[in-house]
């Protein structure tokens, strides 16, 4: 029983550590800069072991350099209630829940229709916030278990708590994949467009802001129609867009 008790008080103990550490990282980023975050690192690993090298486009810009127009577009895309929210939308997980639910419930439908058929998967579509996709690129593996969720919930917290919304929007916009090899808006700028971050068009930073949800697979895919009718949906909201 001892052991047993002794093994649980290191369990706990290793956690609040833990915690403890995420604290301290975050709270440092009030003041200074990430050089990288846990999602890039992988990035990189795997990079380096399938190509044996990595290609590498990064350069901080501060806030107010970069374009209100991406800013607009990226909110609208993926986070329209980001100024108001808590760090987590449960209206947008409400929405999610409910969209995959149906999608499952098609193709439920159609594989008992035609059972010898195979049935493509339904799109899971989740409902995060642009402070949950910070907390789990900057400090977390890319696994999907119940315990890396509930660690990131709790990070999510920190993050609102310990960093302004204007600088987590600064921190993610600086640090976001935007293809292979290619993170953070400065890049991806001068990547597709040659130009600074801070000189986007409307229609340039919506094109970019569309491309987040799968980076790599845009980059290869620039003429594809749904980027571009995208593209169009998010201009329209971008107006409305408010930015922290």
């Amino acid at each position: 029983m001892k052991a047993v008790l002794r093994w649980l008080g290191l369990v706990v103990l290793a956690f609040v550590a833990l915690q403890l550490f995420f604290v301290v990282r975050i709270a440092a980023m009030v003041v200074i800069d990430p050089e990288s975050t846990s999602f890039q690192r992988s990035e990189a690993w795997t990079l380096l072991t399938t190509k044996g090298n990595v290609p590498w486009r990064q350069q901080w810009m501060p806030y107010a350099s970069i374009s209100d127009q991406l800013k607009r577009a990226v909110i609208a895309s993926e986070d329209d209630g980001f100024v108001s929210h808590d760090g987590v939308d449960w209206n947008a997980i409400e929405k999610a829940w409910e969209r995959n639910a149906k999608a499952e419930a098609l193709a439920n439908k159609a594989q008992a229709r035609a059972p010898d058929r195979p049935v493509r998967a339904p799109k899971i579509r989740g409902g995060s916030t642009i402070t949950q996709q910070l907390a789990k690129n900057l400090l977390l593996s890319g696994e999907r278990t119940l315990l890396r969720k509930g660690q990131e919930f709790v990070l999510t917290l920190l993050l609102e708590q310990l960093l302004s919304k204007q600088r987590i929007l600064e921190v993610y916009l600086n640090s976001v994949e935007w293809g292979e090899g290619v993170f953070g808006a400065e890049a991806a700028a001068q990547h597709y467009f040659r130009k600074s971050a801070s000189r986007l068009s409307a229609t340039e930073a919506a094109r970019l802001a569309v491309m987040l949800p799968a980076p790599k697979r845009f980059e290869k895919t620039p003429g594809s129609a749904y980027l571009a009718g995208r593209t169009r949906t998010i201009l329209a909201r971008m107006g409305s867009a408010e930015l922290p």
